[in-house]
């Protein structure tokens, strides 16, 4: 049993060293290397013209992430709509809220948000119902959102204003790892779609999440590590759980 040296996480490397997987790497004598295995594409302008939406119409716009509020002004600059000073925010969180910095005079404008959760902003909302909400969202979307917003009946029009795509990897082609780490079932997709041959064997298979972990084994793959657990909350402490297991039972 060959000991874990090298490891690869399908996500963007950390804009800064204080990332734990650093930690991990430099404790483990580990080489970690980042590699989103997919990507976020905006929706041509034809297509967007295509969905008969017009942003114009409506007063307010909730925003679930900052890829949201990135493809929302994308579209209004590309189509020349212009975002009236009226204008009423809502965000699912204050950072995401702050985001709004980048296109806005953040504090001349009318923002609200919640605290991570859906059902948080729609409290704040419903002193708000008289609004006709935009809600911009990706095509492969949480059918929840629209259903929350349906059940307390306000006016509002889902927008997909972009997609997750699977990256080309065909340059992992010929690079081993001993640990592929995934956050997320579009990662998995990836996978495959670049390597349908893909064999496991020896590859440890690391995943986050239960819908995560629903798609490692639907898929036919051996899952070896899977976070959160009680006993390790986080992808990284998982991680370094199951080495301090395996590399004590292995051989350099």
């Amino acid at each position: 049993m060959s000991r874990i040296k090298k490891i690869l996480v399908s996500q963007p490397q950390p804009e800064n060293d204080k990332s734990p997987y650093f930690d991990l790497a430099e404790k483990h004598n580990l080489k970690i290397d980042f590699r989103p295995f997919i990507h976020v594409e905006g929706i041509s302008t034809k297509e967007f013209r295509q969905s008969k939406v017009d942003l114009s119409n409506h007063s307010a716009v909730i925003f679930t992430s900052k890829t949201s509020i990135d493809h929302y002004f994308r579209i209004a600059d590309e189509t020349r709509v212009t975002i009236p000073d009226t204008m009423k925010y809502f965000c699912i969180s204050e950072s995401t809220a702050y985001y709004l910095q980048k296109y806005i005079v953040y504090r001349k404008r009318k923002i609200f948000f919640g605290k991570g959760k859906m059902e948080d902003l729609v409290e704040i909302m419903m002193k708000h119902k008289d609004e006709n909400f935009l809600v911009p969202l990706s095509a492969a979307h949480k059918e929840e959102i629209p259903v929350l917003l349906e059940k307390h009946k306000f006016k509002f029009t889902k927008s997909i204003l972009y997609k997750t795509e699977c990256s080309d990897l065909s340059d992992l082609a010929d690079v081993n790892y001993d640990v592929l780490v995934f956050y997320s079932p579009s990662g998995i997709k990836s996978l495959l779609q670049n390597f349908p041959d893909f064999k496991q064997n020896n590859t440890k298979i690391a995943s986050f999440g239960d819908k995560t972990a629903r798609a490692v084994e639907e898929a036919g793959l051996r899952l070896d590590i899977k976070a959160p657990a009680p006993q390790a909350p986080s992808m990284t402490m998982a991680l370094e759980s199951f080495i301090e297991q395996h590399n004590k039972n292995g051989k350099s």
